[in-house]
């Protein structure tokens, strides 16, 4: 006797239907992609119009001879090819400007490293009042520099409190108007000022060490100096390298400290800053495009010691 013969058709009853087939990974990723694209697009936008343009425009400027003119106003900018950066670089008010930066920015980034680790593993810890000392320390970034300027003003002048205090022993010129002190108390301003922004990027970064390392190197008997150095420190290395370049930009871009704390880089230009310098020949000279070609050569410095500081901090990455 014959068997009737079973539908195979997928769906049918007694039978195992057939599974749907997946979508290509290739669409996948493609749609990931263009909605990253979509969610970027605003920021990137603005980084077009608000860095590339005018950073392109001044690039512009520091190979020709440009002049501030009146709207409306057509007049000719002939190429001078190198000519403004010949001028940047024989420029002894220039060169003295980064020699400033050089002074402010070794005695900036040690002391913002090292003080805002240090005070991040204090304020990590069972400490009592620690949210109000989380917030005593941030509080200084917040505040309007043209006021913690004249605290400063009032603490170093001439006839300073601290000139007061000191009495016979005070340095003579004072301190702001110093040629060797004035770079050396702008950056210890400038250290104190930033330093809760810096303690909160290594709270955050403190975080993410595991506590077990802390109960490993405890279990071995180490002190808490041995492990702030060997688990802390390596813990919070890429933190560290964040530190270390936005200390170098922000130095790099000193203006407002030395212009109001010292008279606009005083004394003789000891405290001037390349910002400061790019102000008042562009502006208040009137040579904008010698100031295009510091403003370049000035970028080109920042990028080049963020990648050295980069190299430097990450090393023992490798």
């Amino acid at each position: 006797m014959s068997l009737p013969l079973i539908s195979r058709r997928p769906g049918a009853a007694g039978t195992t239907a057939a599974p749907a087939p997946a979508p290509a990974a290739g669409g996948t990723r493609r749609g990931t992609r263009s909605l990253g694209a979509l969610f970027v697009s605003p920021y990137a936008l603005f980084l077009l119009v608000v860095f590339a343009v005018p950073l392109g425009y001044t690039v512009w400027m520091s190979f020709h001879r440009f002049y501030f003119t009146a709207p409306g106003t057509d007049v000719d900018a002939p190429w001078v090819g190198l000519g403004n950066y010949r001028d940047v670089f024989t420029d002894p008010v220039v060169l003295r400007s980064f020699l400033n930066i050089g002074v402010f920015l070794v005695l900036n980034i040690p002391l913002t490293v090292v003080l805002s680790l240090v005070l991040a593993s204090a304020l990590n810890s069972r400490l009592p009042m620690r949210s109000f000392f989380r917030a005593a320390y941030y509080l200084p970034y917040v505040t309007a520099s043209v006021a913690l300027v004249a605290v400063w003003g009032y603490l170093f002048g001439t006839d300073g409190l601290l000139n007061q205090t000191l009495g016979g022993l005070a340095p003579e010129p004072s301190w702001l108007v110093n040629s060797t002190l004035a770079m050396p108390v702008v950056a210890v301003f400038v250290t104190w000022k930033n330093l809760g922004f810096f303690v909160m990027l290594y709270l955050a970064a403190l975080q993410s060490v595991p506590r077990e390392l802390y109960e490993a190197v405890s279990v071995d008997g180490a002190g808490r100096v041995r492990t702030f150095l060997t688990v802390t420190v390596p813990g919070v290395r890429h933190a560290t390298t964040l530190v270390t370049v936005l200390a170098i930009i922000k130095g790099c871009n000193l203006f407002t400290e030395p212009y109001l704390l010292t008279g606009g880089g005083g004394p003789d230009h000891a405290s001037a800053s390349p910002v400061l310098i790019l102000y008042q020949k562009g502006i208040e000279q009137a040579h904008p495009d010698f100031a295009a070609a510091l403003g370049v050569v000035l970028v080109l410095f920042v990028v080049t010691l963020s990648l050295i500081a980069r190299r430097f901090t990450e090393k023992k990455e490798g």
